[in-house]
């Protein structure tokens, strides 16, 4: 056993030098490898050239066509390292191993604040302080023991979570609220996840369900309804449920099994049917349809994981596309005109292509090259007005283009860099005077 824990973390290790495409063509025809590794691989190339693997509840995607393909099994960060937030400013630093959290570390809140900081072991806070936005200490562990709790650092700090900490996870009693002594759930957790007995309650103080828990799913529960009727019952994971939001207005029916959704399933919107199809473990797995929100379908074929992988698009009930889809995104398939004409045709992500937005609006007309925008491209807005006329890389504005205000009129002509102002570029008023010429970076005017 413990040759075979070295011969992994070996294995791990060496794979972070290695190549993107080197280590996908390693693992997806090495079936020792994959068990070694403890993961496992769903090929369905056949539709995409997608490889999908499934390890420790984690989605990790590799696509044999990308050079940007993700590593097999994470980063597996060693030493020190930072990660930032979209914003650029610091989100963590410290000490990593094996791609885990080891050592001394620091979180910081989005506008730099520190949040924690303390000794930290496989990912699990052992030996640290939490603090709030006003630098105030609000839990400490030590030794993996203590309490925990979060707050509202956004508005007004109320109490949102409190728990009992061992061995560095959240396990034992404890209580998530909506609000301010408004309380959402109380009971047991194991490893973060509901465990044990436990109930959940509505925004008003009434109790929506109350039983015991298994690993984050209902096992044995009762559901009642907002004026304290009982909905249905789950006995040893099993049943047909019916959910509801806080306004009491149905979100889902269908069969629940071992905790999750699996099997046949409706969702809703606004009283409104939203899809129906097959799930499996609380995902979208099998044949299915989309609606929008006047009923119309929209969408029917298959789905894997929750994603689209192929069928047929429809606007306004006349079909739009039909193939292969990539992360939701068009990939091999023809497109269609209100005629039933071919419009156009994408070939492994490449091609001239149209996105709309879930009401039939025009989002995106322009290139793709491997499944994302890539080339010359205008995007639109919600109501139909363009936005922006632009060159386009690996699915962000890069190069020269132009943006327009909600009135349709130029507001910026000049360079991008991932998907902001970048380099030298002109800013026009309403009335279409120029008012900066200049250069920006990161979308600020540099002076």
């Amino acid at each position: 056993m413990l040759n075979k824990i070295k011969t992994k973390y070996f294995f791990k290790n060496i794979f972070v030098n290695i190549n993107e495409k080197a280590k996908l063509n390693i693992i997806k025809n090495n079936k020792s490898l994959q068990n070694l590794l403890n993961i496992k691989l769903i090929n369905y190339k056949i539709l995409s050239g997608k490889y999908i693997i499934k390890k420790s509840n984690e989605l990790w995607e590799i696509y044999d066509a990308f050079d940007e393909a993700l590593i097999f099994a994470g980063n597996y960060l060693n030493g020190k390292g930072k990660e930032y937030y979209d914003n650029g400013n610091l989100l963590s630093e410290g000490e990593y191993l094996n791609g885990k959290v080891n050592g001394n570390f620091k979180e910081y809140y989005p506008d730099g604040k520190l949040l924690s900081e303390g000794e930290y072991i496989n990912d699990k806070r052992w030996n640290v302080k939490i603090y709030n936005k006003d630098g105030n200490i609000t839990c400490e562990i030590k030794n993996g023991k203590g309490i925990y709790k979060e707050f509202n650092n956004k508005y007004n700090h109320d109490l949102l979570f409190e728990s009992e900490i061992l061995n560095g996870e959240i396990n034992g009693k404890g209580k998530e609220y909506y609000c301010k002594d408004c309380l959402k759930y109380e009971g047991y957790y194991l490893n973060g996840k509901w465990h044990g007995k436990g109930k959940e309650y509505y925004l008003n103080g009434q109790i929506k369900f109350e039983g015991e828990y298994f690993n984050g799913g209902k096992w044995n529960v009762k559901e009642y309804d907002i004026n304290g009727n009982v909905i249905y019952e789950i006995k040893n994971g099993r049943g047909f449920i019916k959910e509801y939001n806080q306004f009491n207005k149905l979100i889902y029916e269908g069969n629940y099994i071992y905790g999750t959704k699996n099997g046949i399933g409706k969702e809703y919107y606004l009283d409104k049917l939203k899809f129906e199809g097959e799930y499996l473990n609380d995902e979208k797995n099998g044949r299915g349809k989309q609606y929008n929100s006047k009923g119309e379908l929209i969408f029917e074929g298959e789905y894997l994981y929750n994603y689209k992988i192929k069928g047929r698009q429809y606007i306004k009930g006349k079909l739009e596309y039909e193939g292969e889809f990539l992360y939701n995104l068009k990939y091999n398939g023809k497109g269609y005109d209100e005629n039933g004409n071919i419009i156009y045709e994408l070939i492994n992500g490449n091609g001239k292509v149209k996105e709309y937005y879930a009401h039939d609006t025009i989002k995106f007309e322009g290139e793709y090259l491997n499944g994302k925008r890539h080339g010359k491209g205008k995007e639109y807005s919600l109501i139909g007005k363009l936005m922006y006329d632009c060159d386009y890389l690996n699915g962000l504005k890069n190069g020269k283009g132009k943006e327009y205000n909600q009135y349709g009129n130029l507001c910026y002509e000049g360079e991008f860099l991932n998907g902001e102002r970048n380099g030298h570029g002109k800013e026009y008023d309403n009335e279409g005077n120029l008012i900066f010429e200049g250069n920006y970076m990161k979308g600020e005017r540099v002076n």
